[in-house]
């Protein structure tokens, strides 16, 4: 079939656009995009249109601005350009506002059967004295992400900053659900920027239906007028901003329909901090425990917990356009965050190829905050050698630990009668390889440990067993009956402070009588990686170089290259293997790691 210039369309995802209505399909990787960008020009001034539609980033235009007595902007990722020498007149916006539809409460309007955003300034009179004309996209194929998880059923939020591509999300979403399986979704469009200005909804939604808002402050209103006249399975609202909205999303939500939204904000915690917005993710209260609960917590008597179940079941931190962070579990996150604690949440990007890639981010360990972090940055990254860092007071040490945790230390490191020859015997002078209970320790961290240090311990379920415990320090003190089962049976326990890598490597090493950090030939740098990239392995290899060379020998602190959060994570748990202390200072990209003599 032939397009209406006469040529051959090009091969490509687009199925819902209609042959009348003429497109710019531009493929990214595995993506489809539609923008009408024809019809956007139209409404400019010939002194404005003419220069963009010569331009050659024109298929990368974000928005072009129009203010009064000022020269018009056109904006670009990255970039903006003026588009004339000539400021803009009265005569310019009354153009462009003749040409698009009516400015609604919320100072915004559109262009028939059209993605594209007109956004008015106006003066103290009402006047409009300035337009912002944003570029609608239909980008199919978008939310490849996410696709697993919009087909599980389950409500998704989505949360960023402006402009990375919410709106054009939930679009690709309701499009998703409504064609390809096939359930009944109704779109609540308060200001016509998901399905486009005009009564007709732009081919991109498919055959979800779309809800027009008279006025914002309505937008509550029409949500539960939705699911009570309209029998919808998901409802699609971009926006959620007020109490009130937040309150119909919980009713919505407790009805059985599936919610996918967008709120304001970029991450769940802000939404925790906004009282009016809290809601969505389950609502904070203030409660106060009773002393047996406040010791057993080790907490204060008065903590702030989630109230009820969070209406969003799934959340997603829309970073970049290419690099989300997900939260399977909304609860799950709140909860860790009300504890102080990070969570662990996936990270799903796609490559150039349009292979979707899922990490896990682990929680960074806690540094402490020096009081050098104001100073300016030495070391190597001024002379570009590795050189001590002069002046730089210790951070504070750590309180004292109390009785119990101090008999938990002393008991961990009563390890001296363990035999002289590893091969030989166990603490206790069993044969090796020797048999470890674990308790409260990640079973995959000790795999990993015992793997790559080839280590003869066998992890085992049953204590009776055991020729020893290996558990958390926390854990030990919560359970009694731990203690007394391995008390009854001559089992010792070796409690260490946290499950992460440093701290079992230290505890297996000294429990085989290994304990060695003068022995370099027992670091292997591949334990404190992610991936085992050479990017990793030089910052950990330039952390090793800084302890073994200057901090342990010399006594003195040293400054690290600037890494980013993640590797950073990693030298800390290198550092931590040397039992020194290591804080990360200075804002990013800048943001790196000094490491303290012991």
């Amino acid at each position: 079939m032939m397009s209406p210039h006469g040529t051959t369309p090009p091969e490509n995802k687009l199925t819902l656009v209609q042959p009348s209505v003429p497109v710019e399909n531009v493929a990214v990787g595995s993506t489809s995009i539609t923008d009408d960008l024809n019809k956007l020009l139209d409404i400019l001034p010939a002194e404005i249109r003419q220069p963009l539609e010569r331009h050659h980033l024109l298929n990368r235009l974000v928005e072009v601005v129009m203010d009064l007595g000022r020269r018009p902007e056109a904006r670009f990722p990255g970039k903006t350009e003026y588009l004339s020498e000539k400021p803009v007149s009265r005569e310019d916006l009354n153009y462009s506002i003749q040409r698009v539809g009516n400015f609604s409460g919320d100072n915004r309007a559109g262009i028939e059967q059209t993605l594209h955003r007109i956004s008015a300034i106006r003066n103290r009179t009402g006047e409009i004295i300035g337009l912002t004309c944003r570029v609608g996209r239909a980008v199919f194929g978008t939310i490849g992400m996410i696709r697993d998880l919009v087909e599980t059923g389950k409500s998704i939020l989505m949360l960023g900053r402006p402009g990375v591509g919410k709106t054009t999300a939930l679009r690709e979403i309701a499009r998703v659900l409504a064609d390809e399986l096939e359930k009944r979704v109704v779109i609540i469009d308060t200001s016509n920027e998901i399905a486009g200005d005009g009564d007709i909804p732009h081919p991109a939604i498919g055959r979800a239906r779309r809800m027009q808002v008279a006025r914002p402050e309505l937008q509550h209103q029409v949500m539960i007028e939705a699911v009570e006249n309209h029998m919808p399975e998901v409802i699609v609202i971009d926006e959620i901003g007020t109490e009130l909205e937040a309150a119909a999303a919980r009713t919505i939500a407790e009805r059985g329909v599936q919610l996918v939204g967008t709120a304001h904000g970029n991450q769940i915690e802000n939404l925790i901090k906004n009282p009016t917005l809290s809601d969505l993710v389950g609502g904070i209260q203030a409660v106060t425990l009773g002393d047996e609960e406040a010791r057993r917590r080790g907490s204060q008597k008065t903590v702030l917990e989630r109230k009820a179940p969070p209406t969003f079941e799934i959340a997603v931190e829309m970073q970049e356009r290419q690099r989300w962070t997900v939260h399977e579990s909304v609860a799950d996150t709140v909860d860790t965050l009300l504890r102080g604690l990070t969570p662990s949440p996936q990270i799903r990007s796609v490559s150039e190829t349009g292979e979707v890639k899922i990490t896990r981010e682990t929680p960074s360990a806690p540094v402490v905050t020096a009081a050098v972090t104001s100073l300016r940055p030495t070391g190597w990254r001024a002379s570009g050698q590795m050189v001590p860092v002069h002046k730089s007071p210790e951070p504070d040490r750590f309180s004292q630990t109390n009785d119990f945790e101090r008999l938990l230390n002393a008991s961990t490191y009563q390890l001296n009668a363990f035999g002289k020859n590893v091969s030989a015997s166990g603490p206790n002078g069993e044969d090796l390889p020797l048999h470890i209970y674990p308790y409260g320790v990640g079973r995959h961290q000790l795999d990993q440990v015992i793997e790559m240090l080839k280590l003869p311990v066998v992890l085992t379920k049953d204590i009776d067993g055991a020729d020893a415990v290996l558990a958390v320090r926390t854990q030990v003190k919560n359970h009694s009956k731990l203690r007394h089962i391995a008390k009854a049976r001559h089992i010792p326990i070796h409690a260490i402070k946290s499950g992460s890598i440093p701290d079992i490597t230290h505890a297996l090493q000294r429990m085989l009588n290994m304990d060695d950090i003068a022995m370099p030939e027992t670091l292997d740098l591949r334990l404190f990686t992610k991936n085992g990239s050479d990017d990793e392995l030089e910052a950990l290899e330039e952390a090793r170089l800084a302890v073994e060379q200057i901090v342990i020998p010399k006594k003195q602190p040293v400054e690290l290259l600037p890494r980013s959060a993640n590797v950073r994570k990693m030298q800390h748990e290198l550092v931590e293997h040397y039992r020194l202390r290591s804080t990360s200072f200075g804002d990013e990209p800048n943001r790196r790691l000094r490491i303290y003599p012991a």
